[in-house]
């Protein structure tokens, strides 16, 4: 899964068609897993949240397994399961992550080794395309890539994909200044990702102002982080935070604000919700007290959750 250090939301194909778009993004190591198999009867036997036991793709119900099979099939004879380390619509990505180990995963099954870029772009196809959800690129590369990178989309959709230059303690730093914590609310992002992306396609100058400042902000990031100016970073964390909640009405709530507030109060730099929006995940800089901050969370009902960067992408664990 992944954590987006700036630029997240330019990346969706109704900013960047017009304008490019540009994102500063990296992977943890919290994970998707799928395990695919040659099942001994006919049919296909599909186990996620519920089990689907069905003739043919075309009845399969789980919209993005449908269309990978579909993509990659024909498959008569499957029996496939996924489980995760997180629950779905926290904003860390699981989607992406789940497509691009889903096709890599299948890709396998075929005795294909397909690259990074091959299986990012396929799992956009199908989000993107087939599926027609109000998404963006950076979930599926930085699944299909690992690391900390940055991701320059051209106005065609093409991804350009550069590590950023930071050295190993800049990047331990980071990791150690930076705190996820759970709000325990889950939302369904796609309401919010919709009203986003209407938002950038109807071009109201406003509205593309705050688009255009999320991408300077991510460009400020990667500048900041690769003059190991963590601080900084923090600093355009927040920044970030207020145009993106400017963009939308929904992507905050008076519960959201007040858990932003407290954190300030209590340590923070900076920080604000991972995703879309609305729940989740919030992501804080803290270089001073982060146990006071920790505490002061926890006490509030926050959980949080220990990570550290993945610099490996998506990958065949065990191919018997």
């Amino acid at each position: 899964m992944r954590i987006t250090l700036g630029g997240g939301g330019t990346d969706i194909p109704s900013y960047y068609s017009a304008f490019g778009g540009f994102t500063v993004t990296a992977a943890i190591d919290k994970y998707v897993y799928l395990i695919t198999h040659e099942r001994f009867d006919p049919g296909l036997r599909i186990s996620y949240s519920k089990t689907e036991i069905v003739e043919n793709i075309a009845k399969v119900e789980h919209p993005i397994i449908r269309e990978a099979l579909d993509l990659l099939g024909p498959f008569d004879q499957l029996e496939l399961m996924s489980v995760a380390d997180l629950p779905a619509r926290t904003g860390l990505g699981s989607s992406g992550s789940f497509t691009v180990a889903l096709l890599n995963a299948l890709h396998a099954l075929k005795n294909e080794r397909v690259p990074p870029s091959v299986l990012a772009e396929e799992a956009c196809h199908i989000i993107m395309n087939r599926l027609k959800e109000p998404s963006g690129k950076q979930d599926e590369y930085t699944a299909a890539y690992g690391g900390i990178n940055s991701y320059t989309i051209t106005m065609d959709g093409s991804v350009n994909v550069n590590p950023l230059k930071i050295s190993k303690s800049t990047a331990s730093e980071l990791e150690t200044q930076l705190l996820l914590f759970y709000t325990g609310i889950t939302r369904e992002s796609k309401l919010i990702l919709e009203s986003q992306a209407k938002a950038a396609a109807e071009q109201k100058p406003i509205t593309i102002d705050y688009y255009h400042k999320i991408k300077q902000i991510g460009l400020d990031s990667r500048q900041a982080l690769e003059n190991a100016n963590i601080e900084q970073f923090g600093v355009l964390l927040n920044d970030h935070w207020q145009a993106k909640k400017a963009l939308t009405p929904n992507v905050t709530t008076t519960e959201i604000d007040a858990i932003y507030n407290l954190a300030l109060k209590n340590g923070a730099t900076g920080g604000k919700i991972m995703g879309a929006g609305g729940g989740g995940f919030f992501m804080f800089h803290c270089n001073s007290d982060r146990t006071k901050l920790t505490e002061t969370l926890r006490k509030h009902g926050l959980r949080r959750l220990d990570f550290r960067f993945e610099y490996e992408g998506s990958k065949i664990i065990i191919d018997l």
